[in-house]
């Protein structure tokens, strides 16, 4: 069976508009990636880079649920709940090469309950940030690692 010329044109104009369509997908479908949060090297660039100027506000609203002691700093398991209407949450570690450990977008349907295992290089403050109406608001926890997780 013979293929006509215009049989041709529309098998390549679909296979090329597939082709098009898988190349872009992952461009659609990943979540943004801020390259200057996550490899700032201290926490206050960390912060500054992710919420720019926005004034913090001590909480206790948030609440972080995290071990005083973790036993191998490779696994730190943790968690944060919090009834504010927030749209995102940020996870700090002070003392890592990069402070910032993890983001979490949470949309306005979403319940804000997020947990992560996460790693810290050494004994440090875990600083858990939410923007919530223009707002910051903190909460802290100091957490003892006996074996390091960052390359130790």
């Amino acid at each position: 069976m013979k293929t006509s010329r215009r049989q041709f044109l529309v098998r390549f104009a679909q296979t090329a508009s597939l082709f098009a369509a898988a190349i872009n997908f992952p461009r659609i479908v990943w979540a943004s990636w801020n390259t200057k949060a996550f490899t700032a090297e201290n926490l206050n660039g960390a912060i500054a880079e992710s919420y720019g100027d926005l004034p913090i506000i001590d909480s206790d609203a948030l609440k972080l649920k995290a071990p005083s002691i973790a036993e191998n700093g490779a696994v730190v398991p943790i968690s944060v709940k919090t009834d504010l209407p927030v749209t995102n949450i940020s996870v700090f570690v002070e003392k890592n090469p990069s402070p910032l450990a993890c983001r979490f977008n949470i949309q306005p349907r979403m319940t804000a309950n997020v947990s992560a295992r996460i790693r810290m290089g050494e004994t440090s403050n875990l600083i858990v940030l939410a923007e919530a109406d223009g707002k910051l608001y903190r909460t802290s926890q100091e957490i003892k690692v006996t074996i390091g997780g960052c390359g130790g």
